[in-house]
């Protein structure tokens, strides 16, 4: 076993408790969020699950992702939907990072060509 998710979560109980008081409305705001964020409108709670779960994994957050596959457990998630959900936060992941690393090389190219530019001069 690479980590204790479950061991992870129950980790966390004190410091969000410690959070809660010292952060009372900010975390009261949360909650309200997270409550409003949830809701069963067009999409299911399983499926705001795996979508959180999957963003999760994308911002690299392991607390998320152990209370988020908790709640999907909980929702009647199966494996297969883990996995693809897991696929396009592989996907998302990645790929963001591929446009961002193309606009990087541009801007390093750019501010390359003016330095030597202005060197020439």
């Amino acid at each position: 076993m690479y980590k204790d998710w479950p061991a992870l979560a129950g980790a966390l109980s004190e410091p969000l408790k410690q959070l809660r008081g010292a952060a009372p409305e900010t975390m009261k705001g949360f909650s309200s969020l997270a409550r409003a964020a949830l809701e069963t409108k067009a999409l299911d709670k399983k499926t705001k699950e795996l979508v959180a779960l999957g963003i999760s994994v994308a911002i690299r957050c392991e607390p998320c992702i152990t209370f988020h596959a908790e709640a999907a457990v909980a929702q009647g998630a199966t494996r297969d939907e883990i996995g693809e959900i897991l696929g396009m936060a592989i996907y998302m992941g990645a790929g963001p990072s591929v446009m961002y690393a193309a606009s990087a090389l541009e801007a390093f190219d750019q501010y390359s060509q003016k330095t030597n530019s202005e060197a020439a001069t």
